[in-house]
């Protein structure tokens, strides 16, 4: 493993730029919607933010105790959630670079993470065959059942009425 993403130009076929920086393998990378910011997480525990434009790391946010499996930005794009191996959640304010809350959803790894469209609720696929459910306002945490294995992947749709989830057992399922 080589540590690092890669920006690609699509027209030309070429890598751009060679993000270097994080110490393990990237877990995930995202695009800041209708942004040059790219949101990448990795094993070294750490997350951080890039310039697409130049290929720089602007920011790298350190917190975690284990891989960082996942990271996602809300759409007012001021937050971030994070989830990793033991199954810890991490809200980070962008502008200060900090965990605003830390919520032990554990024990078992989060895959993916997702905010609704509100950014009011944060979805979590579990290793334990859950999904996980987070109100930020209240700190109330519940457990949706159905998967009957591991749970990869969560995502909201964009009216926030169904969260979507896929498990290794080969179901999607579509919850209200």
């Amino acid at each position: 493993m080589d540590e690092t993403s890669k920006v690609w130009d699509l027209n030309s076929e070429r890598c751009r730029y060679t993000l270097r920086g994080h110490k393990d393998s990237v877990n995930s990378i995202e695009f800041f919607p209708y942004s040059n910011i790219i949101l990448t997480s990795s094993a070294d525990k750490t997350l951080s933010l890039w310039d697409a434009r130049t290929g720089l790391c602007a920011q790298t946010f350190y917190g975690h105790l284990h891989s960082c499996n996942h990271a996602t930005f809300n759409m007012k794009g001021d937050t971030i959630v994070s989830c990793d191996s033991y199954g810890v959640l991490k809200l980070w304010d962008i502008r200060r670079g900090v965990p605003m809350i830390s919520i032990d959803a554990g024990p078992h790894p989060g895959n993916q993470v997702a905010f609704d469209p509100s950014g009011h609720i944060v979805a979590v696929a579990s290793n334990d065959g859950t999904v996980k459910t987070l109100e930020l306002k209240s700190g109330h945490l519940s457990s949706l059942v159905g998967h009957e294995d591991k749970v990869q992947s969560v995502i909201f749709d964009h009216m926030a009425e169904h969260l979507i989830s896929g498990g290794s057992d080969g179901t999607i399922r579509i919850w209200n």
